[in-house]
């Protein structure tokens, strides 16, 4: 990490809050070995007593990404799990992603449900965060996928939402100026009222109270990161779903989607001079899976292909229905950011400090 994050801050010897936050909050809590596995056979327990008489006793997202594709794989193969396996078109699925979730369901004998939401609906909702201005661009994404997850599970009943997020590849977090809460509304409501053309009928939309206070605490559904608990690396899970499912990788991580491909590897880091590579390496350095010269080294080239960028551009305005004109001028335009809107970072913010008071959240730094 360097100061492309505005926000990071060195100590004495040069070490930054990223890597403290890491060793002191993180590391000490961690347990990726039998403590962790012990840990959650209790869970799974606690999880399928819950559910017993039900068609499933969890519910997880695929994206057809490394971390929730290994995920299904632990939870069904090794812990019986039964999970409701869905997905969320959002219209910018790569073949590779559609092929690892197809060949990961049928191997392991799972319905898939497919939520797909309206291309309308989607394609206003990106604009209006280019003409933001912000780096804010995959919101519409990330928060389609966590309000579908959210209406499933109240949907469906099931009390337990399975999570990928993990220590392992994601101790790391991405500065808030990078990437912002996707669950923010009043952000969301004011780039709408602002930029958006349509009302986005039949968009999921679910603010923080909904999930993290409805859900939670009045219908009891929880959140639960199995990899958190399990001995996880990026090489092993790699080998493992290559071995028995034929997954393939991406070139990197997120890049399941396409217009996330093209937004982290491309539009942020010639736009902002944000590079989400810097991150991941980071969670792979610290978790002793990277060196950092090997990091270094992989940061001299650029995290898309210049030989193919020019087709990639106008692949991604010809989708949004404009011109390469006009894509080229969202990104010559002036730089914004979330603060630039109404929005309830305070409300984040003290949120995740109560978390991390309470122990439910080992890393805040965003």
């Amino acid at each position: 990490m360097d100061t492309s994050d505005p926000r990071i801050v060195f100590d004495e010897r040069g070490v930054c809050d990223h890597c403290r936050g890491f060793y002191r909050d993180v590391l000490p809590n961690w347990h990726p070995n039998e403590r962790g596995k012990e840990m959650f056979r209790r869970e799974v327990a606690a999880i399928k007593k819950q559910a017993r008489g039900k068609p499933y006793d969890c519910i997880m997202g695929m994206s057809g990404g490394l971390d929730s594709s290994y995920l299904l794989h632990l939870a069904v193969a090794e812990f019986g799990l039964r999970p409701l396996v869905f997905h969320v078109d959002g219209g910018w699925n790569t073949d590779i992603a559609v092929n690892n979730i197809q060949m990961l369901v049928e191997k392991l004998g799972l319905e898939l449900f497919t939520e797909v939401i309206s291309w309308p609906a989607m394609r206003d909702f990106q604009l209006a965060f280019f003409k933001s201005g912000t780096p804010h661009l995959d919101i519409p994404q990330d928060h389609a996928f966590f309000g579908t997850m959210f209406h499933f599970a109240n949907k469906y009943g099931v009390k337990c939402i399975l999570n990928g997020g993990n220590f392992s590849t994601e101790c790391i977090r991405n500065p808030k100026d990078w990437l912002y809460y996707g669950t923010d509304m009043p952000m969301i409501n004011d780039i709408r009222a602002r930029f958006c053309t349509t009302d986005m009928e039949g968009y999921p939309f679910s603010g923080i109270l909904y999930h993290k206070v409805f859900l939670r605490y009045v219908k009891g559904i929880r959140v639960v990161r199995p990899l958190n608990y399990l001995p996880y690396t990026k090489a092993t899970a790699i080998q493992t779903l290559s071995e028995k499912y034929g997954w393939k990788s991406y070139p990197q991580k997120h890049f399941e989607s396409r217009f996330t491909k093209f937004y982290e590897g491309y539009w942020l880091p010639t736009r902002f001079g944000y590079d989400t590579r810097r991150v991941q390496y980071s969670s792979l350095i610290v978790t002793e899976q990277m060196t950092r010269a090997e990091a270094l080294k992989r940061l001299e080239s650029p995290p898309y292909d210049p030989a193919v960028i020019d087709e990639e551009f106008e692949y991604i305005a010809t989708k949004l229905g404009i011109g390469v004109e006009e894509l080229q001028h969202y990104h010559q335009m002036p730089l914004k950011w979330f603060r630039d809107y109404k929005n309830q970072e305070w409300l984040f913010d003290l949120g995740a400090r109560v978390m991390k008071l309470m122990g439910l959240e080992r890393a805040i730094k965003r």
